[in-house]
């Protein structure tokens, strides 16, 4: 069964067309846009119409690639910054009219079902597993090992704390603006505590485009390398590094990084500070990061 899934985040829109043959997932097409349809979001509460031309800029090209490989079953699933906006009926209008289906506007705990089955449907061991998906507007834990036992969705993402704390505060940003940033991630994590029961987990999986950027700069990659980097294990103290080079880096700096997606110059900062954090919260030794997430999820969804 040939089948096409749309993920439509905060900061990117995201396209896999790919051929589903019993427990086998083949990519055909894998493709990402930075759209920032979040631009404002938590400022506001609403989608700005520029930053819905841009997504649907994107999700046209897309459609036509769906076309070109005759993907018979599509699903569009939109998450964090669309659940927040007061006119996401603009952008499921949009959407509808683009692929011809209704996007679904999936609650946290539908987003991180998943992005633990599309994370971790090829992994064969270090069950249980805490499946963390750090986006651009919100970040999912997942506790589970078949299947999702416990999630809970927090509203800490890269870009809507950058946008928070982080957007007027310096380049690199003062100490006072990264404390704030701290301090929201650290609420955060209170509530994680308290809901999801991390301390049964063995591995630590990491998901998303800040994971696999900080991954991309401990392995020291001379380009992005999504086979290198899928299931590299990058250790704590990696993490802590690379975070605090990050920090310490200008935007200029941090743009010459060879792995850096443009899209993500901004955003690393907040976004590496929250896998940080987590790492260092939950006293975890390593991340496994995994270039599978809740695209591939939705692929399997509709096998």
């Amino acid at each position: 069964m040939r089948v096409a899934a749309v993920d439509c985040g905060t900061n990117s829109v995201r396209l896999l067309v790919a051929d589903v043959v019993g427990d086998t997932l083949t990519d055909l097409e894998r493709r990402m846009e930075i759209v920032r349809l979040g631009q404002g979001v938590d400022r506001t509460g609403r989608l700005a119409p520029d930053a819905l031309e841009r997504t649907f800029a994107a999700m046209r090209t897309y459609r036509k690639l769906i076309d070109q490989h005759g993907a018979v079953a599509t699903r569009v699933v939109a998450t964090s910054a669309t659940r927040d906006a007061e006119n996401r009926q603009e952008f499921v209008d949009g959407v509808r009219d683009i692929f011809g289906v209704e996007p679904a506007v999936i609650t946290g705990a539908d987003e991180a079902e998943l992005s633990f089955t599309g994370a971790t449907r090829s992994l064969t061991e270090g069950a249980p597993f805490l499946v963390v998906d750090i986006g651009g507007g919100s970040t999912e834990f997942v506790v589970g090992s078949r299947h999702a036992e416990a999630a809970l969705s927090v509203d800490i993402g890269c870009v809507r704390l950058t946008e928070r704390h982080l957007k007027d505060a310096g380049d690199p940003p003062s100490a006072t603006a990264l404390e704030a940033v701290v301090a929201d991630i650290e609420a955060a994590l209170d509530l994680v505590a308290h809901s999801v029961p991390v301390e049964r987990a063995h591995t630590l999986v990491g998901l998303a485009g800040s994971v696999t950027t900080v991954a991309g700069i401990a392995l020291g990659l001379p380009e992005y390398d999504p086979e290198r980097i899928h299931h590299a294990r990058i250790s704590a103290q990696d993490v802590h590094d690379v975070t605090r080079r990050l920090l310490a880096m200008t935007h200029r700096e941090r743009a010459e990084i060879p792995v850096m997606h443009p899209g993500r110059v901004d955003v690393i900062g907040a976004g590496a500070l929250i896998l940080d954090r987590i790492v260092r919260r939950f006293a975890f030794s390593q991340v496994v990061v995994s270039e599978h997430d809740i695209l591939d999820g939705i692929a399997w969804s509709l096998a």
